[in-house]
């Protein structure tokens, strides 16, 4: 499967919050409070590090790689120039991101070399389902956001907007793991529908698709929205936000055990497995509304 040709426009630049606007939330700071509440408060309030993992990392090089490679000719993107963006990709995050080169501690000596090796195989899947030859981005890894119940901004970086002659947008996310099972599926639509409302608020037009490129199996899950639905995610968005203020007025944000724990960097620190939170900082009531955990720019596939 091959996508259709697009144009290069110009992106907008990104909403100024006006002065009614109180806080801030990104898709995934979202997603955090809806998976699981204590999870968000570990994240975004206590701001608890989280080790990067060898899959974190590997997101993070692919969708560096893929970034640059649209800075080639269109004629000159090809598998083999893909693979040899690899190993440099690699070296400048390292240098950018020093704290990348510890994810090998304890790993076999092999381990570096497998990690790009495992890296330039997804790249692979990538050429299975697009010919980037065809392809003329209009925003890569881009910050959008819009103001919507006059008080909450809402902000998320996209890994490529993708727009039609006609003016029809399409906003692709890639993935670097497996085909989506039902809560991932459910979880990675929640980010592109986010999107999909801020491109709608800010542009006037509602994307065309949604695209999810899952590179590991080389498949691909579009998903068209309407209006209608993205009013209704807003409605969503707007709930979801004032329950999040509730819960850090009431310094009350309780575990949600599921599947997903399994993934989660503070078991240590989860009631659910016997661990007890850190004393709710004095800080949080005064924090900056509009810094949330995700102000600073994502890392690209950090949330694989």
């Amino acid at each position: 499967m091959t996508a259709e040709p697009v144009t290069t426009s110009q992106p907008s630049s990104p909403a100024q919050a006006p002065p009614t606007v109180r806080a801030s939330l990104s898709p995934s700071r979202a997603a955090d409070f809806k998976t699981c509440p204590l999870l968000y408060r570990f994240r975004s309030i206590d701001r608890l590090p989280e080790r990067t993992t060898i899959e974190q990392a590997r997101g993070t090089l692919v969708h560096a790689v893929l970034e640059r490679l649209f800075d080639l000719p269109a004629q000159d993107r090809t598998p083999a120039a893909a693979g040899d963006l690899v190993a440099p990709q690699w070296d400048r995050l390292v240098t950018e991101q020093p704290e990348l080169a510890g994810i090998f501690d304890g790993a076999e000596p092999a381990g570096p070399v497998e990690f790009l090796r495992s890296a330039a195989g997804l790249l692979e899947g990538y050429f299975a389902v697009e010919d980037p030859t065809r392809l003329e981005p209009a925003e890569r890894e881009s910050l959008i956001s819009a103001v919507v119940d006059e008080e909450l901004l809402i902000r998320g970086y996209l890994d490529r907007l993708d727009v039609a002659p006609d003016g029809a947008l399409r906003v692709v996310d890639y993935k670097t793991g497996g085909a989506p099972r039902e809560a991932f599926e459910a979880r990675a639509l929640f980010q592109l529908k986010f999107y999909a409302l801020v491109l709608w608020r800010t542009r006037g037009v509602v994307p065309r698709v949604l695209r999810l490129l899952y590179l590991r199996d080389a498949e691909v899950l579009d998903y068209t929205p309407d209006a209608e639905e993205l009013v209704r995610f807003e409605r969503t968005v707007v709930a979801l936000w004032r329950a999040i203020e509730q819960a850090t007025a009431r310094q009350d944000f309780r575990p949600r055990p599921s599947r997903l724990c399994d993934w989660c960097s503070h078991q240590a620190l989860c009631p659910s497995f016997g661990g007890t939170p850190p004393p709710f900082p004095v800080t949080a009531a005064t924090a900056d509304p509009l810094r949330d955990a995700r102000s600073a720019p994502v890392v690209p596939g950090a949330d694989e």
